[in-house]
Parts: structure tokens; sequence; C-alpha cells
């Protein structure tokens, strides 16, 4: 007799699925048309100053913005939300109560990657690319957090911080970068004194450079002015990768709590 799986291991296979087509869609980066034509068009130096601005971003985020950037969401009601569904889940053990986190967690980032690409196609039509990378990032973190809040993790300890910035590697990279930013996301999960003899500082210029990379041209045409509109809606593909990535990887450390989750 073929054993029924239960609501939570219905959830797991789901899970396994998304975040398989998610890997495999980052296997290998296509270079596009686009890129191609502005490869001997991007000025000396514009890497490294996008570098900079993102390292500068990160770091001004942990040191001040975290403060800041909770006053903009309401934090002690997003963690009684938790709580409610978390008991629901522990006590009524049905898809349903799972599947109202799960979306609830997806509309934060939606709401943000909405945000970020308002932002960034109205910095497009005046010409600024680089500049607009505090507001990039100050929506980015603000997705995660609340991805977090939503599943019941703080993200304001070093360690916390670390996995956020291998969050958006995993969620950025392409190859065996993917792949290596994956499997020490996952390592996490699995021990959280994995990323201990990791500095926050390598991986943050470790993240910064990723991002420099990924986004040289998008921030260069974002530059230009009413054709940057094009490279500001690159924003939104972005921040939907990253915020739909951390959703899996957050959901996927919170199914481990679960006593059935190596049972599939």
């Amino acid at each position: 007799m073929i054993k029924r799986k239960t609501p939570i291991q219905k959830e797991m296979l789901l899970l396994k699925k998304q975040e398989q087509r998610f890997l495999e869609r980052h296997q290998e980066k296509e270079n596009s048309r686009l890129n191609r034509f502005l490869e001997d068009k991007i000025p000396d130096k514009l890497q490294e100053t996008l570098e900079k601005a993102f390292s500068n971003a990160f770091k001004l985020i942990f040191i001040k913005g975290v403060s800041i950037i909770e006053k903009t969401y309401k934090k002690e009601e997003m963690e009684k939300d938790f709580k409610i569904h978390d008991y629901a889940n522990q006590i009524k053990n049905d898809r349903k109560s799972l599947k109202t986190m799960r979306k609830q967690a997806g509309s934060a980032g939606k709401w943000n990657t909405a945000a970020s690409g308002a932002a960034g196609i109205g910095m497009g039509l005046i010409g600024v690319g680089i500049p607009d990378i505090p507001v990039f990032t100050g929506f980015l973190f603000r997705s995660i957090y609340q991805t977090a809040l939503k599943y019941g993790y703080s993200y304001d300890t070093e360690t916390e911080k670390k996995w956020i910035l291998l969050l958006i590697q995993g969620a950025t990279a392409y190859g065996e970068e993917q792949k290596k930013a994956n499997e020490m996301v996952d390592a996490y999960l699995m021990d959280e004194k994995a990323l201990d003899g990791c500095s926050l500082d390598k991986i943050i210029e470790e993240t910064a450079g990723l991002l420099s990379k990924e986004l040289l041209y998008i921030k260069f045409l974002q530059g230009i002015p009413v054709v940057g509109v094009a490279g500001g809606a690159f924003d939104v593909k972005y921040m939907k990768e990253i915020t739909a990535y951390a959703e899996l990887k957050y959901r996927k450390r919170y199914y481990r709590s679960f006593a059935e989750y190596d049972k599939i």
C-alpha cells in the first residue's frame, strides 16, 4: 500500500522542483546582443566604480541602515504574524496554512520589485545609473528582511549578514560561481557554524564584485538619458531573481524545522 504524503511533504517536493528550476536557469549565462553591442563602449574603471558603490552600500546598510529600513514596515506585527502562522502549521498540519505563509512571503518581494523598478526607470529617464545603487540596495535588503521575518528569522547578526550576502551571490551568479554560492547557502542550513571561518568584509567584497560584473552593462546603459529607461527596467529583473531565490532558501530553512523534512 502506497502511503500518502503529508501536506508538508507535498510542499517540500514543490520547493525542490522550484529550486531545481532556478538552479538550471543559472547553469550558464547567455551573452545577449545588447551586451555584445556595448562591450567596447564601457568606460575604463566603470566596473571598479560599481564595485566600490555596492561595497559602500552594503557597509552603510549593515552599520546604519537596518534601523532606517525597519521604519518602512511593521516589524513587530510581522513577527506576531509568523508566530500565528507557525502555530497553525504545527497544529493543523494542512497544506492551506503552509500555502498562506508561502504566498505572504512572496508578496513582500513583489512590492519591493515594483518599487525598485519604478525608481530605476525614473532615474534612467534622467540618465542616472550608478547613484541609484543605494536605492536599489535599500529596496533589495528591505525585501530580504521582510522575507526573513515572514519565516521567523532575524537578519541583524553578523552570521545572518554573511548568509544574506551569499543569497545575493547565489541569485545573481552563473555556472561554477553560482554552484559554489548555492553550496555555501545550503551548508549554513545544515550547520549554522558553517560560515564562522568566513570574513564578513571578504564576503561583502565578493558580493560587490559579482554584482558590479553582472550589472556593468545595465548601469552603463542606465546612465544615458531616456535610453536609460531600458537599463532601469533591468533593476526589476535582478530584484525579482534575488527575492525569489531568497524566498526559496528561507522557506527551505523553515521547512527543515519539521520532523518530516528528511522523510521525502
